[in-house]
């Protein structure tokens, strides 16, 4: 019987492997990014029924629009990376900034707004919160992290976060004058269709102004997992209540012929039953 792997593991890739990673500063060239909407919006769509956005509206209406945005979100799996990109391109419409460990495998990731950060020791790191920092200057920008810093398994608890993103906030703020937190459920579920859904739900933005950036990164840092922990639990809890509601379809996949006949029916038989 073949041995089962380990799945997960608390340390980073880089240092895992102690590779160099070559420091890439991001680009935005409209050719790349016109390619990658397409390669990686068909990516998701081949692989999931819908994707679905709930509370869009808290990012449209009550974010500060003069300032950056940090979004962040829990690190599940291979697709986390995928969904955040289609999310900045096609719901929040901000030029992307991702933070990707190992980018020397991928490094024309850095022309549609990708930079490499190398976790084999702290200073490596900090290198990279540092650029960051500089580079959240413009109000279109969207910098999607992961706080959590590695992979986890889905729905993991407690939610822990590195200082990562406190400090990348709490200094781009100070420098540029002001950032948005937007913190991100994401949650793959299989509903009524026999492919996976992606349903994701946007919590309320936290405006930070170079006014009031200077809280202690620590303390700040504990809640905003705590407040993003409460976030996931309650998207997860409606779910296991089959409350899937309030959700926008970002794309959703066309039935085929056989499974429109079948909705067809089942439709009128509920229909004679109610009658």
């Amino acid at each position: 019987m073949q041995k089962t792997e380990k799945l997960y593991s608390d340390i980073p890739p880089t240092r895992l492997r102690n590779r160099k990673e070559k420091m890439r500063k991001a680009h935005n060239y409209k050719f790349w990014t016109w390619i990658a909407d397409r390669v990686f919006f068909r990516m998701l769509s081949h692989r999931f029924y819908a994707l679905r956005i709930k509370n869009l509206e808290a990012f449209k209406e009550k974010r500060n629009p003069n300032f950056p945005c940090i979004i962040y979100a829990p690190h599940m799996n291979w697709w986390d990376g995928i969904v955040g990109y289609n999310l900045m391109r096609r719901a929040f419409h901000v030029r992307p900034r991702m933070m990707i460990e190992e980018m020397n495998r991928f490094p024309l990731f850095s022309l549609i707004g990708a930079f490499p950060v190398n976790k084999a020791s702290a200073q490596e790191a900090l290198k990279s919160l540092k650029y960051i920092v500089d580079d959240l200057k413009s109000p279109d920008l969207g910098f999607w992290i992961f706080p959590q810093g590695i992979v986890k398994p889905p729905n993991y608890r407690p939610i822990e976060f590195q200082t990562g993103l406190a400090y990348v906030a709490l200094n781009a703020a100070k420098k540029h004058g002001g950032i948005n937190l937007i913190p991100v459920a994401v949650n793959y579920t299989f509903l009524r269709e026999d492919r996976p859904e992606c349903l994701v739900e946007v919590g309320e933005p936290i405006i930070i102004t170079a006014d009031n950036a200077n809280f202690d990164r620590h303390e700040f840092t504990l809640k905003l997992q705590h407040d993003f922990e409460k976030l996931c639990d309650e998207q997860l809890a409606s779910f296991s209540k089959g409350e899937v509601v309030g959700y926008e379809y970002i794309f959703r996949q066309d039935l085929p012929w056989n499974r429109k006949i079948e909705k067809k029916l089942k439709n009128i038989a509920l229909e004679n039953i109610e009658e």
